[in-house]
């Protein structure tokens, strides 16, 4: 493939930003845009079986004119085609573009919405997804020299490897600790003197609440940097607060898929999720209606690779809600950003006579909450439903009290009333009673 992406850094384009593509004018980020998606369409429609066919079908015209308008007439790809297309001609998938032995590397899917399922990398993915990963952390302060201990998985995941190697590009002495042996992690954060860590968000409070149990709390280890992925993470503000002030760091949101790595982070402005624009063209429509969503409006994230060569992606539906912004953040970077991270995914979002809830926004609730511990589940049951109707009428919440605390039941039920107009069954359940989670943790449960 040919176009503005093929080099990649290899060092700091300045004091300030890892490359120079983070100060482009809007225009000429969007010009851009525009010229690799053009290049792209072309790829997949010589090297992609699957999208040749579904290109053919809506009567497409590879060696027609374009315009960045065009994409709204294409098709979606959702994780069910996806999948459909390695059943029918696995174990690589109608999908894939480039030649099966130019694939460097696989991972897979979690599998919490279908089957794991696996993506695809060449070399030229891998040194991609590496210089993404190393402008991120650049962005948030690390720099060569730092200690960077990995607590994402290894096992499958897409996580722990992505971010070693982006440390690694960016010039860090890089520990693989992965999501497990607690003890021996905090252990380590002390000997080696980590500066930074990332981390899913309910593994970054189980480290502190057994670091605190141990009489070594992390508020005196070295970290000063801690990026979450993985679930909804540092663009919580509850969840955010509750990061720093137990690690005594700057904590910053990352947002990425399987399919998407990375898709955002935060800079240390912490004003919203820098999108990779130069990997990944976003649009954020209507979940209903389809239509493209104007700045400062919730919708649902769309993306299409730019220049990715193993198994791009085109109009892949996220199900994630997100709200853009395009203005220049304080940091200087004119990428677009999503404001707050990802507030939910649309298959997540509860309707409680009439009001839309997000699980992440309960949370923050609770995280900013006097007296919660650091495990609760949100319980769909039948506690809850309208007997004639079956719809729900209100959210129950399980939830840990910290030692001390008293009357939270109804504090925190009264809060989530106040802020998000609901009725809240709220019931404190002894400490150490719910499931601890290492990789995603599982906040909402549904029972018969």
């Amino acid at each position: 493939m040919n176009n503005a992406s093929d080099s990649l850094s290899s060092r700091p384009y300045s004091p300030q930003v890892w490359d120079e593509r983070e100060l482009w004018t809007r225009d000429r980020i969007e010009l851009t845009q525009a010229d690799m998606l053009e290049h792209q369409l072309g790829y997949l429609y010589r090297s992609s079986a699957f999208y040749r066919a579904r290109l053919d079908e809506i009567g497409w015209n590879p060696n027609g004119a374009f315009n960045i308008d065009v994409m709204q007439s294409l098709p979606f790809t959702d994780k069910g085609q996806f999948v459909a297309s390695l059943e029918t001609d696995g174990p690589f998938g109608s999908i894939l573009a480039a030649d099966a032995d130019q694939v460097r590397r696989v991972h897979f899917s979690s599998g919490t919405t279908s089957q794991p399922a696996p993506m695809f990398w060449t070399q030229r993915d891998l040194d991609r997804w590496a210089d993404l990963y190393a402008r991120s952390a650049f962005s948030q302060g690390v720099r060569p020299g730092d200690i960077y201990q990995c607590l994402f998985g290894f096992a499958w995941f897409v996580g722990g490897l992505g971010a070693m190697a982006g440390y690694q590009r960016l010039g860090c002495l890089c520990i693989p600790g992965g999501s497990s042996d607690t003890q021996r992690q905090i252990e380590t954060i002390f000997r080696l003197n980590v500066t930074a860590v990332g981390g899913t968000p309910s593994f970054l409070l189980h480290l502190a609440e057994t670091a605190e149990s141990m009489g070594t709390p992390l508020t005196e280890s070295n970290v000063r940097i801690v990026m979450t992925g993985g679930e909804p993470g540092a663009a919580v503000p509850g969840i955010r607060e509750q990061i720093e002030k137990r690690w005594a760091a700057k904590a910053f949101d990352g947002y990425g898929s399987i399919e998407f790595q990375p898709t955002a982070w935060e800079c240390t402005a912490q004003q919203g999720g820098h999108l990779t624009e130069d990997f990944a063209f976003a649009e954020v429509l209507d979940p209903q209606t389809h239509k493209p969503q104007p700045d400062g409006e919730p919708g649902v994230l769309v993306l299409t690779h730019l220049d990715k060569e193993a198994a791009p992606l085109l109009r892949w539906w996220t199900g994630d809600i997100v709200t853009r912004t395009k203005e220049t953040c304080a940091c200087g970077r004119t990428s677009a950003r999503l404001v707050g991270g990802v507030q939910g995914r649309a298959d997540d979002m509860l309707v409680i006579r009439g009001v839309n809830v997000f699980p992440s926004a309960v949370e923050n609730i609770i995280r900013l909450t006097d007296g919660t511990g650091d495990e609760y589940r949100i319980v769909v049951d039948k506690s809850m439903l309208d007997p004639i109707t079956g719809y729900p009428t209100g959210i129950r919440i399980d939830i840990e009290a910290a030692d001390g605390a008293t009357d939270l039941e109804h504090r925190l039920a009264a809060q989530i009333r106040k802020e998000l107009l609901v009725r809240a069954d709220v019931r404190v359940v002894p400490t150490g009673s719910l499931e601890r989670f290492t990789h995603k943790a599982r906040r909402v449960v549904k029972e018969n």
